[in-house]
């Protein structure tokens, strides 16, 4: 008996060994770069970085394993996660339908958005959908091909915020809350109502969703929520007053590195830990995480507003001249707002089969002010990553491995 509990601690001593963390790895490289770094590195508690890297080594089977890395990861220090919810959005959306098991009811039935609280908007058509009609897809595709707001608000009284921080919970993403819709000021009471919804294929309903009120609160332990100097209120008036982040979204970067390794590589979890998405749905999300916005008929954007790079901050940095690689897929989440940028990314390059998870943040806000729209990103925040998906890459590019991956699963069809 002791023999076997001596044995069964060793097993679980050496399987919590294989899934520590590396914490000297991306400082070391972010070091031995100070031509690209210094700036950065310089004033790690001004820029607010962290950063979570995973290497992925695949079995003769090609089933993947994983061995991460992370540089200042502290998931109490709190940033705004901006965007970067909407991925969660996405997939949750997905699951709702799938597990709501009504007959006729897809993602691409058609979605009528009504009303039924002070505050809430309407939806009866939308014109960047080739046939007018609203549907769970082509809010997903515009979430994802340039991080519509209002596409992600849909989603986000669709699921409701009571199933969402469920569903965050039930994934082991504890550390994170998403409590609103987003742009248009939401809070309060506000929040916690969404809207009445009704689905159509032609002419028949197929589903109706009553009003929802979730009463909760999603209270976590977090520090730096009170920050800078001074903000604009919504008359765009300077307070001279810290402002606060209390009662905001919150992503930690390991929560959402945790969600884009589970998205991608379904295969390296179990059945039960596993999103509950179809082969369609994966197949839509890949797609539209990918394509760049200069690939999409509908919805269409102009070029001058939504070019290649738009969404691919790491490893182009969001260029507007950038040389786009033919081989190279960008599979990401970003997120942009009061001076922080985040992106949450897979990357494959498909000629070197090279594959590997990247998630970080860094901020830049010399004055302090927030919500006044004056930040160094393109002085610092791009340019950080840009550099780091890039060093990342030339890394992975020299890196052995014993078994080539087959990434054919993630070649995906952008016409």
């Amino acid at each position: 008996m002791q023999k076997a509990i001596t044995s069964l601690l060793l097993l679980i001593s050496t399987s919590v060994m294989a899934q520590q963390t590396d914490t000297t790895f991306l400082k070391k490289l972010l070091e031995s770069k100070p031509e690209l770094f210094s700036g950065v590195l310089n004033h790690p508690n001004k820029n607010e970085i962290q950063i979570m890297y995973t290497q992925v080594n695949r079995d003769k089977n090609n089933k993947p394993s994983f061995k991460t890395f992370s540089c200042r990861i502290n998931p109490k220090h709190y940033f705004y996660p901006a965007s970067t919810v909407k991925l969660a959005a996405v997939i949750f959306a997905l699951e709702k339908v799938n597990e709501l098991k009504i007959p006729g009811l897809t993602a691409y039935s058609t979605m009528i958005t009504d009303t039924a609280f002070k505050g809430q908007t309407p939806v009866n058509k939308d014109e960047s959908a080739e046939n007018g009609k609203p549907t769970l897809a082509h809010y997903i595709k515009k979430v994802l091909l340039t991080s519509d707001n209002d596409a992600y608000n849909r989603l986000f009284e669709f699921i409701g915020r009571a199933e969402i921080n469920a569903k965050l919970k039930k994934y082991g993403m504890t550390e994170s809350r998403i409590l609103n819709r987003l742009a248009i000021g939401d809070g309060g009471e506000n929040e916690k109502n969404t809207n009445p919804i009704r689905f159509y294929n032609g002419d028949k309903l197929v589903y109706s969703q009553p009003a929802q009120y979730d009463p909760k609160n999603y209270p976590l332990e977090l520090n730096h929520l009170v920050v800078g100097v001074g903000y604009m209120d919504s008359n765009e008036q300077l307070v001279e007053k810290p402002y606060s982040f209390a009662n905001k979204n919150v992503f930690t970067i390991k929560d959402q590195h945790a969600l884009m390794k589970r998205l991608m590589t379904p295969e390296a979890y179990t059945p039960k830990e596993r999103f509950n998405l179809t082969s369609d749905d994966y197949k839509l999300i890949y797609t539209y995480m990918s394509k760049l916005p200069t690939e999409s008929d509908y919805p269409k954007y102009d070029a001058k507003e939504f070019w290649p790079t738009y969404a691919k901050m790491l490893f182009y940095g969001r260029e507007k001249n950038a040389v786009i690689d033919p081989n190279i897929r960008i599979f990401d989440k970003y997120g942009d707002s009061y001076g922080f940028i985040i992106d949450n990314a897979y990357i494959v390059d498909f000629k070197n089969k090279v594959e590997f998870f990247l998630t970080a943040v860094v901020q830049s806000n010399e004055d302090g002010i927030y919500n006044d729209g004056k930040y160094e990103y393109e002085t610092v925040c791009y340019p950080f990553m840009k550099n780091l998906g890039r060093s990342i890459y030339e890394h992975e590019l020299q890196r052995k491995k014993v078994n080539e991956p087959n990434l054919d699963k993630y070649v995906m069809d952008y016409k």
